[in-house]
């Protein structure tokens, strides 16, 4: 199974991005088991950086990576995504740019693909002209980010992708185990992965044939999902699940990426109480409480798991 995290951005006291930070990050997740990371994604506050921000980010990511990989052996895979604009030309220019800094597979945001959601016909004609306009060798990827929309794709989109030949990853964002699964089926036999987003449905999308997740909770509790990627067939898998999915309900809960961030100082990584798109007072110690407690029952968790 492939288990990805999201990529959170952490801040300098004065507000600009700490690279040096994110690199930290990039080895916490591999030290955490996890197989790869969604580098410059809505977690990373992907509308909220400059261009610029978003190459430099997506770089020393993809670098630290790498080194990583190479120097471990144990594959560590990143996929990253970049275009926020609604032009044409601007998504070219930074998802040329993102490619160029170096990525396993470019990951297109449906909704920009589709901005005023006209129907599949549109869509395809849109992704055939984008494509055109990358390069050659790029290997691409798709995800249903729920801002400023959240645009699912169809059967007709999933056959186009495969007639390209050029789709690799999905971060599937529907959180509908039933609809998963048909996608899974549509999907066998290609090198088109579904991971799924959604940690309620986790482990009964596994059971059906889905190659992992990749979500926002891998910042929390990356031992977690990395040991229910190789037992989801395991008795102690059901309960693993009903942990980790009732967790899961803090995405929406709580102020995240800010409790990520503070999550990040309870791991021994000190991160800023810093985001773009949140406020600093919104971590109230209502919040820290809630993380410090989740941690807690995380710990208990992995050490009854032995991992």
């Amino acid at each position: 199974m492939d288990i990805f995290t999201t990529m959170i951005t952490p801040y300098t006291a004065d507000g600009r991005v700490d690279f040096e930070t994110a690199e930290r990050y990039v080895d916490w997740y591999f030290e955490n088991g996890l197989t790869g990371i969604f580098a410059v994604c809505q977690s990373s506050e992907i509308f909220y950086l400059t261009l610029e921000e978003r190459v430099e980010l997506n770089a020393r990511v993809y670098a630290r990576a790498k080194a990583l990989e190479k120097a471990s052996g144990r594959r560590f895979t990143v996929v990253s995504s970049g275009h926020v604009s609604d032009s044409f030309e601007d998504q070219v220019t930074e998802l040329s740019a993102v490619w160029e800094s170096g990525t396993d597979a470019l990951i297109l945001i449906t909704n920009r693909l589709d901005p005023n959601n006209e129907g599949d016909d549109v869509f395809i004609a849109n992704a055939e002209k984008l494509l055109a306009a990358l390069p050659e060798d790029v290997k691409l990827g798709l995800y249903e980010c729920p801002y400023p929309y959240k645009r699912l794709v169809t059967p007709k989109i999933l056959d186009w992708c495969l007639s390209t030949g050029k789709f690799y990853y999905m971060k599937d964002t529907c959180c509908d185990a039933a609809l998963i699964a048909e996608r899974v089926r549509q999907l066998a036999g290609s090198q088109f992965k579904l991971l799924n987003a959604n940690c309620q449905t986790l482990l009964e999308t596994m059971r059906a044939g889905a190659h992992g997740y990749c979500g926002i909770m891998c910042n929390f509790h990356p031992r977690l999902y990395a040991w229910l990627g190789e037992h989801y067939n395991d008795t102690q898998a059901d309960l693993v699940q009903s942990v980790t999915g009732t967790f899961g309900f803090t995405e929406v809960g709580l102020p995240y990426p800010l409790t990520a961030k503070y999550h990040m100082n309870l791991c021994g990584i000190p991160t800023e109480n810093i985001a773009r798109n949140r406020k600093s007072e919104e971590l109230t110690d209502y919040a820290r409480s809630c993380m410090q407690q989740m941690k807690t029952a995380t710990d208990y968790l992995e050490g009854i798991l032995h991992i």
